[in-house]
């Protein structure tokens, strides 16, 4: 099991090319990868499933597929539209 703390934060688009390269090629391994981001669009690009907390809580486990075309949760929605939450 592999766990990512916002592996491509400051980094440049060259540098997080190859850094979700390689997150494809241990998932295509077999690894299970547990990562963070704040990324939508990287999420979108790597997710298969998405665990999304908000306030301290978890507010959806879904696919990806499900919580970006139709997040559930308040917050969800929310985050996906861009919008800041209190």
């Amino acid at each position: 099991m592999l766990f990512l703390d916002e592996p491509t934060s400051a980094l440049d688009p060259a540098a997080i090319k190859g850094v979700e390269a390689a997150v494809r090629e241990f998932h295509q391994r077999g690894t299970r990868i547990v990562m963070t981001t704040h990324d939508l669009h990287q999420a979108r690009r790597l997710a298969g499933d998405v665990l999304f907390l908000s306030g301290g809580k978890v507010c959806e486990h879904t696919s990806a597929e499900t919580f970006f075309n139709s997040p559930v949760s308040r917050e969800g929605q929310a985050f996906i539209a861009g919008e800041l939450m209190e």
